[in-house]
């Protein structure tokens, strides 16, 4: 299981650009990151943006169902507001928040970009 976070503010969507591994280095993608076994979804995307962005979320709505990024992957999202802290590149190479018309001038990783369909059609931002 792997979890997402649409943080948004002011109208805008954070994305951030991964680092890593290789393959898919230099993608935009939406905050997150695997759920450790036994830990709930939300609390691993908590965990996950305070370990990636040194940010505090509260989570919002979930956003559509299981996105599907593999045989062995699902994605889920959930839209979240920073609560605590700015947002730091600790684990990517940048990040940049996104107003509605701007939300396919990045190169989005495969398995987040129905996400970002869902959320350009919801209009979430």
């Amino acid at each position: 299981m792997v979890v997402g976070a649409a943080i948004i503010a002011d109208g805008r969507l954070l994305t951030a650009q991964r680092a890593e591994p290789e393959h898919m280095a230099g993608g935009w993608e939406l905050p997150g990151g695997k759920v450790d076994p036994g830990e709930s979804d939300e609390d691993a995307l908590v965990r996950e943006c305070a370990e990636e962005l040194a940010i505090e979320v509260r989570l919002g709505r979930r956003i559509g169902g299981d996105w599907r990024l593999s045989d062995r992957a699902v994605l889920r999202v959930w839209t979240a507001e920073i609560v605590q802290g700015a947002p730091q590149l600790l684990e990517h190479l940048a990040f940049r928040w996104l107003a509605p018309h701007e939300l396919y001038d990045v190169a989005w990783l495969p398995g987040d970009r129905p996400v970002i369909d869902a959320i350009a059609e919801a209009n979430l931002i």
